[in-house]
């Protein structure tokens, strides 16, 4: 039994139902928040009394409207259960009353059944699938999330005006204003990282970290990002797949929380700055087998093995159709363009930030570090089906001996344009990167990981949404393009 003293349970505590209820009633626990996450990523919840939390919720659930989701059920079938998972139990450390928040799983009340559409049940097949390969035991993951922290933001969409206005003391766009006026403010593209007080966010981006470790997040460092205005890196420390896109959830909640406990604003948002540099999710991953990496080799290039290799094969190889998943808003297409750090070459180096995917050699001869850092993704995503995505394809390359030929090891930004010409570039637009998931998607349904449903569900809501909901709509830009023609 997990004992009721010392500091909070973090996530990870708690293996059993029944200890989680220990701990409730000896540590007076008041609410108990149960979170889910909808198709497109976002982390739904309701709360209920602590004394409410019974066996039989985390042996079959309670229930909730599924026709209410996003990307869930029709009306006529709506009734769902959420089941807790005591292993994704934490203190709640930004709520008033004594919270402790579980992230849980989806099943079908008609046949008892894991939801198809959970995005958290895909994760969980995506990792049984890899054991039943015997090609890896696990795989760990470390996503570079980073995210704007805004003073304001005002935006609105009617049928007669359309417009946003975002501000921050720290932009560089305010080194002119009347008053009282600190300066000290990167310029753009110079927020790579200062000391304060041109980094004015350091104490608050110390609350965020501190906040995320007492819910049991593993943090590697913090920093102020490349843009002017307020750009932020939190990194987090490798986890297994399903329990580092739990982190992930947890991490955007956060910040969102102790941010606007500060008065200021987050948003994940790939490009919300003009001219300035976007935000990524940069996800390194690896394979590893009782306890050993798969990934090294002393004498390959950049100490890569032969399965890594071909691991990159797999993620250059179904790049385009990754993305449909890891880049998934019109807004990720205006992070992916060129002269802005962003990875828009389907290529591979060590070292080399301008290739998609990146062998990191800062710790040359140390084989437990040796990972594949895909730079494409970024944080609007669905870690759960990102994650999965990758994996899949990472493992097609292996099972199918896709080498992704030779590395990239020049800037292939100052590359001619006739040298550049065969180097396969990332889907310009949203629509193309959903054309090519629904062109190449069979790697995805080996091992029933994702289903034909979740594929064609998925494609439906993002082109109706946001490719048909952007490209009916006139844009702010048109106007000071085209009124006066």
């Amino acid at each position: 039994m997990v004992s009721s003293g010392g500091s909070a349970p973090i996530l990870g505590t708690f293996t059993t139902g029944a200890q989680v209820q220990e701990y409730i009633r000896q540590n007076g626990v008041e609410i108990v928040d149960l979170r889910f996450v909808d198709l497109l990523g976002t982390v739904q919840h309701f709360s209920i009394p602590s004394a409410e939390l019974s066996d039989s919720m985390f042996d079959w659930g309670t229930g909730f409207d599924g026709s209410s989701i996003r990307g869930f059920q029709t009306i006529d079938e709506s009734d769902m259960l959420v089941v807790p998972d005591p292993r994704a139990a934490f203190m709640d450390p930004t709520l008033k009353h004594k919270t402790m928040a579980i992230m849980c799983d989806i099943r079908d009340p008609m046949n008892g059944e894991w939801y198809s559409r959970d995005p958290r049940f895909i994760a969980r097949k995506a990792e049984d699938y890899l054991r039943s390969t015997s090609i890896a035991d696990i795989s760990y993951w470390g996503p570079e999330i980073e995210f704007f922290i805004f003073d304001s933001a005002r935006f609105d969409y009617t049928a007669n005006a359309g417009y946003h206005f975002i501000d921050s003391e720290e932009g560089i766009w305010n080194s002119g204003q009347e008053g009282a006026n600190l300066a000290y403010r990167p310029r753009h593209k110079e927020g790579y990282f200062p000391l304060p007080p041109v980094d004015s966010q350091q104490d608050l981006r110390t609350d965020i970290i501190l906040s995320m470790m007492s819910a049991g997040l593993r943090i590697d460092k913090h920093h102020h990002e490349v843009a002017t205005a307020g750009q932020a890196e939190i990194g987090l420390h490798y986890d297994s797949l399903v329990a580092q896109a739990d982190s992930v959830q947890i991490y955007k909640y956060l910040v969102r929380q102790v941010t606007k406990a500060a008065g200021k604003v987050a948003t994940f948002m790939p490009k919300p700055l003009f001219n300035d540099n976007g935000t990524g999710m940069h996800t390194h991953q690896s394979l590893w087998k009782d306890g050993n990496t798969l990934f090294y080799d002393p004498n390959g290039y950049a100490e890569a093995s032969e399965m890594m290799m071909y691991y990159i094969g797999g993620l250059l190889r179904h790049a385009p159709a990754i993305l449909g998943f890891a880049a998934p808003t019109t807004n990720s297409y205006k992070r992916l363009v060129p002269g802005f750090e962003a990875p828009t070459n389907l290529a591979y180096s060590r070292r080399n930030r301008s290739a998609a995917a990146r062998i990191p050699m800062y710790e040359s001869g140390q084989p437990e570090t040796k990972r594949i850092e895909f730079r494409c993704p970024d944080p609007t995503t669905n870690a759960y089906l990102a994650f999965s995505a990758m994996l899949m394809a990472g493992l097609d390359g292996i099972q199918n001996r896709i080498h992704p030929g030779e590395p990239a090891d020049t800037d292939i930004y100052d590359l001619s344009p006739k040298e550049a010409a065969g180097i396969p570039q990332v889907p310009g637009s949203l629509d193309a990167a959903l054309d090519a998931l629904e062109e190449d998607h069979e790697f995805l349904l080996k091992g029933d990981v994702f289903t034909e449903d979740v594929i064609r569900t998925w494609l439906d809501f993002k082109r109706a949404r946001d490719v048909d909901g952007m490209r009916i709509r006139p844009h702010p830009y048109e106007y000071f393009l085209y009124f006066d023609q």
